[in-house]
């Protein structure tokens, strides 16, 4: 996918780079980031175009602090962060635009690196307006994205940039295009993707996309029950939106027209509550008890979702199969996940996994690393699969 340029092909000795990354990181209430892991995913990119020479300088939003300056909302803390994860000394400006921004560019050096203060206490950056664009833009004289996780929003700093300064893909934005595009773009087949999470109405788009471009999928979770529920079966008290039965229905119908397997649960973990160390049993889906909840897939559910992976060359994962947060009812996402890990390292499998849940309970099967490529984007990630193009990726594209 060499549709955009990369930070390899430019010349940034000595010049001033825009580097737009994804800093929105949790903090605690004392200011204090409690996970750095998106400071550590754009951090190959800044520190290589640090060592190439350039003046690196940092553009990111923090919150929402609706178009206004907000003390809270400050990027200044994250300065500090980013220093420990790159062990550079990160400067900051008080501004992303204007005298204060400038007067901190005109002070770098080489190799120096820059954060600019939150592009979204400016009303301009999310209305993509030009003027706010073009005032960010005269602080540099290259523009990297590096940020695929805000990709998905056409804003002055994402998609408005790259049409005023020549543009690149940073490595993180280079390795997600990538491994996007083994996943759906142009994948070896067989392709199984796997659906988990609550609801059907959040990802009616994913599903109607997905069914026509994948050879089966794997539709767990709470979704499922609504699935099951149109096909007749009874769910139970489970978490179930009947008002979209016609929506399941026409999705299999589209499933079918396309030659893609709908994978549904053939048995479930049920219990009469959700909590942990809940009593629970494993029935066969024909026979799911009046006053209980699906909260999990059962043994052989499971075995049906690895043989398919195992009969496919391209795994693509969005959602849980259960309630993976208590226990007993992770073993179904842990057992899948740990056997699409397997297949992965055997070289057997290229398998794409993102979304919020997704990460987290990979991490709890203690598989992240193993799949080939995980995504933090959760919003970005979901649009790609949904197969909407994306502003900020399109801009990197040229004209």
């Amino acid at each position: 996918m060499a549709a955009f340029r990369t930070i390899e092909e430019a010349y940034v000795e000595g010049r001033r780079v825009l580097v737009r990354v994804d800093l929105n990181v949790p903090v605690d209430e004392d200011g204090r980031v409690t996970d750095a892991t998106r400071i550590e995913r754009v951090a190959p990119t800044i520190l290589a175009l640090s060592d190439r020479g350039a003046r690196v300088i940092l553009l990111a939003h923090f919150g929402r602090p609706k178009g206004k300056p907000d003390p809270r909302q400050s990027l200044q803390p994250i300065a500090q962060a980013a220093e420990e994860v790159l062990d550079r000394r990160v400067h900051f400006a008080a501004d992303c635009i204007g005298e204060k921004a400038s007067a901190a560019v005109r002070q770098m050096s080489d190799g120096d690196i820059l954060l600019l203060e939150n592009t979204r206490f400016h009303a301009g950056e999310e209305e993509n307006d030009h003027e706010f664009a073009k005032a960010l833009a005269e602080n540099g004289e290259l523009y990297v994205n590096d940020a695929f996780s805000a990709a998905h929003r056409a804003h002055a700093s994402t998609e408005g940039l790259a049409h005023l300064l020549p543009a690149y893909a940073g490595l993180t934005m280079q390795a997600e295009l990538e491994a996007l595009e083994k996943g759906l773009g142009n994948p070896e087949r067989p392709v199984v993707a796997i659906v988990g999470g609550a609801k059907v109405s959040t990802k009616i788009d994913l599903l109607m996309n997905l069914v026509k471009r994948v050879d089966a999928l794997v539709i767990g979770g709470g979704m499922a029950n609504t699935f099951l529920a149109a096909r007749g079966e009874n769910v139970g008290k489970s978490l179930c939106e009947h008002d979209l039965a016609a929506t399941a229905k026409q999705i299999m119908i589209e499933a079918a027209s396309a030659g893609c397997a709908i994978v549904l649960p053939v048995d479930a973990v049920v219990a009469r509550e959700f909590k942990a160390g809940a009593e629970s049993r494993t029935v066969d889906i024909a026979h799911v008890p009046d006053g209980s909840m699906i909260l999990d897939a059962g043994e052989k559910s499971v075995a049906a979702v690895q043989d398919w992976i195992d009969r496919a060359k391209t795994l693509v994962w969005n959602g849980p199969l259960g309630a993976f947060e208590i226990e007993p009812f992770d073993r179904a996402t842990v057992a899948v996940a740990r056997h699409a890990a397997d297949r992965t390292r055997q070289g057997r499998l290229v398998s794409v996994a993102g979304g919020g849940d997704t990460v987290s309970a990979l991490n709890h099967a203690g598989v992240v690393d193993d799949f080939t490529y995980v995504s933090t984007a959760g919003g970005a990630f979901l649009e790609w699969m949904e197969g909407k193009a994306l502003p900020g990726v399109e801009a990197l594209k040229g004209e």
